[in-house]
């Protein structure tokens, strides 16, 4: 019996595991930039492209046939934007704004689970130069999910 199944748990484990997947990448920018001035937004890709279409290698370390490859080539057109708040208004941080943010990126990753996609990772980080009179900055969030093919 126990045999039969450490059996079954092997055969569900590599079925499980060969399942082809595919990977999704949701970024969120929010702008840290005051009196409404910046603009945030949640980005999500609707084009497939291949990776491979935009690499090169190097045989020495040096010659580089990048060149080659044109920025606009790598550029796509179909993409979604969901309108975001930015964090600052004309007196300081919106925490309403934050609040509506939040309530917006839950119903957008809630959807994403509805529709099969599991979050496996996310990432953030800030940009701002900080210096004298700074008046640039995103906070930036980048959430990757995944989905049986």
């Amino acid at each position: 019996m126990f045999k039969r199944i450490l059996l079954f748990t092997f055969v569900l484990f590599v079925i499980t595991k060969s399942q082809a997947q595919e990977v999704k990448v949701i970024t969120i920018v929010e702008s840290v930039v005051p009196m409404g001035a910046g603009r945030s937004k949640i980005i999500e890709q609707k084009t497939n492209v291949n990776h491979k279409d935009f690499t090169t290698e190097r045989a020495d370390g040096k010659k580089s046939k990048s060149k080659n490859i044109r920025r606009s080539d790598i550029k796509i057109d179909t993409f979604a934007e969901t309108k975001l708040l930015n964090f600052y208004s004309g007196i300081g941080i919106n925490f309403q704004n934050i609040a509506s943010n939040d309530a917006v990126i839950s119903s957008k990753i809630n959807d994403l689970i509805l529709n099969g996609w599991d979050l496996i990772f996310v990432t953030s980080a800030v940009e701002s130069d900080a210096g004298k009179d700074d008046g640039k900055g995103i906070f930036i969030t980048r959430l990757f999910f995944r989905k049986v093919k």
